[in-house]
């Protein structure tokens, strides 16, 4: 009764009138009832679709997690569970790579154990396995730590595919060490039958030293091998808890394409070598092979420019037809008058280390070279160059409205070049990135002057 009493001196006060009061309460509970009648049909935020628990928890404090379904709530505990799963699990190869250096590798250089060049042999490119690493691993666990900052609990600004694939030279690291396992372990064997004190060391080390977890250097020197398998796996959970709408989906499939293409490429070139080990292999189907071979490609066209991997990206790779017209009349002919001939064309650009200096240095962005490797397609299971790297910075790209289906290449005081591919609208992307490139870096800049002249010159421009 209290209530009722303290409700009328309210209304009282407030000056309301008790007809107008009931019809306002009423309007109120309607609009309640309307609310949590839309409350229990509002779309899933994840998902989109309309089966939200109908209690949602108004004092949840998290509010985005009251805006899921139950399957996405579900998804989204799951993906984070994976992606701390693969900066945990980084770390802790991180921790494996630290022990090789600093419990074998630092020891036995020390006490002179073994020599340079036998330390190397068993050890192989592992200090750069443990810099990648430690780069990787700081970038991720930065990512992991915003986010949180943030407030984003689930992790779903977290981007692993997008970051794998920044780190993507990576995988040619762990190709290398690889490739050297087979070796460094025969060597390893080797070197124990023929001198005791490393024999005694590492039995020493095995049986006392606790940070080995008695665990011997032989299971140490796998961990990247097995990290490096782990890779799609960890992708995969990560791909199948993350929705398609998410922006990092179409990096972390990617990024896993591009760790298992790897990954076929180094069980490749391990049969090539005789070695009777593979890595897990993965079922063979065509994107895979046609990724490995793009591999090879890189390979070819890195050793050909001697450029740093790391400062390499390799912005458009593929086929492409390529002819040399004999004079400057052949657009009026058209471009049937001329040979084409199949191309594997790989267009690189190295890239300036963003440091403090280049910061202040007056060049524009962080463009130092590009050029286009041109392969001849495989003869006798190698691939072999049409000629030397053409550099962009010396050519001269254009199009012509007569031939839309091709764009020249005229790389001054040289030779021309007509490209095309097969289909039309490609053609004009790989014009348009050639292009861009020759402008960025073209030493014609410097003689602007010039410019107008070697246009005239051309003897197919027409008025």
């Amino acid at each position: 009764g209290t209530r009722t009493k303290s409700a009328d001196v309210e209304r009282a006060d407030s000056g309301i009138g008790q007809m107008p009061a009931r019809k306002w309460r009423n309007r109120a509970s309607e609009t309640l009832s309307s609310l949590q009648a839309w409350e229990a049909h509002r779309p899933c935020t994840d998902c989109g679709e309309r089966d939200l628990p109908v209690e949602t928890d108004v004092q949840n404090c998290n509010q985005r997690r009251a805006d899921l379904c139950e399957k996405c709530r579900k998804r989204r505990t799951e993906r984070k569970e994976s992606v701390l799963e693969f900066v945990n699990t980084e770390a802790s190869y991180g921790e494996d790579l630290r022990i090789i250096k600093e419990e074998f590798y630092l020891p036995m250089q020390a006490a002179g154990l073994l020599s340079q060049e036998q330390l190397q042999g068993v050890f192989s490119n592992i200090q750069e396995l443990i810099d990648l690493n430690e780069n990787f691993l700081e970038i991720l666990q930065e990512e992991i730590d915003q986010a949180f900052d943030q407030g984003d609990d689930d992790l779903m600004t977290v981007c692993i595919g997008e970051i794998f694939l920044e780190f993507v030279n990576m995988l040619p690291a762990f190709q290398t060490y690889c490739l050297q396992q087979s070796s460094s372990v025969n060597m390893l064997n080797a070197l124990e039958k023929e001198k005791e004190l490393l024999r005694i060391f590492l039995n020493v080390s095995q049986n006392d030293n606790t940070a080995l977890r008695r665990m011997n250097l032989r299971s140490f020197l796998m961990a990247p091998l097995q990290r490096v398998t782990k890779y799609p796996l960890l992708l995969s959970r990560i791909i199948k808890a993350t929705t398609e709408y998410h922006p990092d989906h179409g990096s972390l499939r990617e990024a896993k394409s591009r760790i298992e293409s790897h990954l076929e490429h180094i069980n490749m070139k391990t049969k090539q070598e005789g070695n009777t080990w593979t890595l897990r292999s993965f079922r063979q189907d065509s994107k895979k092979k046609r990724e490995v071979i793009n591999i090879e490609m890189r390979e070819t066209a890195l050793k050909t420019v001697g450029w740093l991997r790391e400062e390499t990206r390799f912005v458009m790779e593929g086929s492409l037809q390529l002819a040399q017209p004999p004079d400057g009349q052949w657009v009026k002919k058209g471009s049937k008058t001329l040979k084409f001939q199949n191309m594997q064309v790989l267009l690189l650009v190295n890239m300036k280390r963003v440091s403090e200096s280049s910061l202040e240095s007056a060049e524009p962005g962080p463009v130092k070279d590009a050029v286009l490797v041109l392969i001849r397609d495989k003869n006798n299971g190698k691939f072999h160059l049409l000629r030397e790297p053409l550099r962009l910075s010396n050519c001269i790209v254009s199009t012509d409205p007569d031939c839309d289906d091709t764009f020249e290449l005229i790389e001054i005081r040289r030779e021309a070049f007509v490209f095309r591919d097969s289909d039309r609208a490609r053609t004009h992307h790989w014009f348009r990135q050639i292009r861009r490139y020759s402008r960025e870096l073209g030493s014609w800049k410097k003689r602007r002057n010039a410019l107008p002249n070697i246009m005239i010159s051309t003897p197919h421009t027409r008025p």
